[in-house]
């Protein structure tokens, strides 16, 4: 277990049932050594300490020059792209796996998109919802928020290309299998399945929505010194739906405690990395790029993360 802060790390062992087993390596971001020391030494980092704006290059950079294979928690859609970009060649020189957004939000959509339109042609959109309910911030995922929020270049996809510039947020209805129903939602919402998800479906539009209620409630802003299990309050849909000429077809995941959706998501990614059971080929992937889509999310279904329904697709 690394981190940037000794105190904390070790306050983090002993809180786990097994300390004994856990070596603490602190590494700050700015001490290249000591992250050269811990890419070395690890055959897979999980790096889920954001904002990944600030905290994503130095750690990323450090892994793909030791070769060691990287997954972040990263919702950010601009880091993302930015692994795509920068460090493509270097991943695949040095044989190195990175995964960037393989958490609750990004991977859990990039996956769930890439399952509903399996076998599905001419696309015409793709809709990813996420209604959260109880949801109960840490600081990273609160100073992620406060930079989201304020982020006037936002990254679409429509017509088939991306687009980078100012967005006006709007509300829309969506709707949700029962017994959500409709729900008033956040659109655009700034997540980075809209990198991802056109690498892997033949999609003209992505279209990423959040429902407004999650950021109404009033625990969702206050709650980052909350014990373990109070931050697992949390009740959540993520509904897909591939709009196509002639066909069809939507699916949804459905579950509690969206913190640990996503940490069996990382750790079911890392544990299949280091045993040798990962892509043929290297470098940036999505998550659905590196794991068969419906596969890995019914794996992690029979781990308790969430119940998965697909439907077939419809005329």
């Amino acid at each position: 277990m690394a981190g940037r802060n000794a105190d904390a790390l070790r306050a983090a062992a002993e809180e786990l049932d097994s300390p004994e087993h856990v070596r603490a390596h602190p590494a700050p971001l700015d001490d290249t050594a000591a992250l050269r020391d811990l890419t070395e030494i690890a055959r897979v980092l999980v790096h889920c300490a954001g904002p990944f704006s600030q905290t994503g290059e130095p750690v990323a950079a450090a892994a793909v020059e030791a070769g060691c294979h990287y997954i972040d928690h990263a919702v950010e859609s601009h880091h993302v792209k930015h692994l795509f970009d920068a460090y493509q060649e270097p991943a695949q020189r040095t044989g190195t796996i990175m995964i960037p957004g393989l958490s609750f939000y990004g991977g859990l959509g990039d996956l769930l998109a890439a399952a509903v339109a399996d076998g599905l042609s001419d696309i015409d959109r793709v809709i990813v919802a996420y209604a959260v309910s109880g949801w109960r911030m840490t600081t990273g995922a609160k100073n992620t928020a406060a930079q989201l929020f304020a982020e006037t270049e936002r990254i679409t996809f429509s017509d088939g290309v991306h687009h980078v510039g100012f967005v006006e947020p709007r509300n829309s209805v969506f709707a949700f299998p029962p017994p959500l129903g409709p729900r008033t939602m956040i659109a655009p919402f700034p997540s980075c399945e809209i990198v991802t998800i056109p690498r892997h479906v033949p999609a003209r539009d992505v279209d990423l929505l959040l429902t407004a209620k999650t950021f109404e409630e009033e625990q969702v802003f206050n709650s980052e010194d909350v014990d373990a299990a109070t931050r697992a309050q949390t009740d959540f849909t993520v509904a897909v739906q591939a709009i196509a000429r002639p066909d069809s077809a939507a699916g949804q995941v459905t579950g509690h405690d969206l913190w640990r959706a996503g940490a069996l998501a990382s750790v079911e990614a890392a544990v299949r990395l280091a045993a040798g059971d990962g892509p043929a080929k290297s470098g940036v992937l999505s998550a659905a790029e590196a794991f068969p889509a419906e596969p890995f999310l019914r794996t992690l279904e029979r781990l308790g993360a969430f119940t998965v329904h697909l439907q077939t697709p419809t005329r």
